[in-house]
């Protein structure tokens, strides 16, 4: 089973504390040492929208588990109305508190290098991890991840703005997510936003040499096989 969520206060980049929900999964398997597999959430996540993925995934490979909601989602400290992501939030999540999470629990990634597995902006997160921390990963799984903001992104991320003020798309989230407010809005506030058109990490995707498994459906509404196609431009060892 899952353990029961934890809170852990951690220091943000601007001199805030705030408090990261988290779970730890226990290994059942029998390797040893046991790997870490660290689960990183999509625009809208939180522990609860994995569901039992992360338990499911890590009692079938034999690995210990880190599943924790982002600051603003979940049970997470929500983030002010009153203060927007910038465009670089997805760095800062990679390059400051992923690393200060670990150190908060007293995960040793330079000893113990972690894998990564990121879904959509945790993706993101994870290949922007890949690249400032090549030490300090085994290798990272990105599911739908961003390397540039392509308008079927856009469009969808608006159709979703639509369908949470129209329908009963906040109750739905709201289970989710302690302020809902505080997690979409940071959301789709950015990614609709002009100054994020020009977000791209392909420089530092470039610079990613860990194994490194892609994946994209042909059929998603927020991005297409062009993210794939070029991750394998860029990091000719991804799968």
């Amino acid at each position: 089973m899952i353990q029961a969520t934890s809170k852990v206060r951690i220091d943000g980049t601007d001199g805030q504390q705030f408090e990261l929900d988290y779970e730890l999964i226990p290994a059942t398997g029998q390797l040893s040492p046991r790997p870490l597999l660290v689960f990183l959430h999509e625009g809208l996540g939180s522990i609860s929208m994995w569901r039992d993925y992360p338990q499911r995934l890590c009692r079938a490979i034999g690995c210990e588990g880190l599943v924790y909601s982002r600051p603003g989602y979940g049970r997470s400290t929500p983030r002010p109305l009153d203060q927007p992501l910038r465009p670089d939030f997805m760095h800062v999540q990679a390059y400051s508190i992923l690393p200060t999470l670990f150190e908060a629990l007293g995960i040793d990634a330079q000893a113990r290098k972690p894998w990564l597995f990121g879904h959509s902006d945790g993706g993101s997160i994870a290949l922007l991890y890949a690249a400032r921390y090549p030490d300090a990963l085994s290798g990272a799984l990105v599911l739908a991840p961003h390397l540039f903001v392509e308008a079927i992104s856009v469009s969808s991320i608006e159709t979703a703005r639509l369908a949470y003020e129209q329908t009963d798309l906040k109750a739905k989230l709201a289970k989710h997510h302690e302020d809902v407010e505080s997690a979409f809005r940071g959301w789709n506030d950015i990614w609709r936003s002009p100054q994020f058109r020009d977000w791209n990490i392909e420089p530092e995707v470039a610079q990613v040499r860990c194994p490194l498994l892609a994946v994209q459906g042909v059929n998603d509404e927020y991005g297409t096989m062009a993210q794939i196609e070029r991750i394998v431009e860029l990091a000719p060892q991804a799968e």
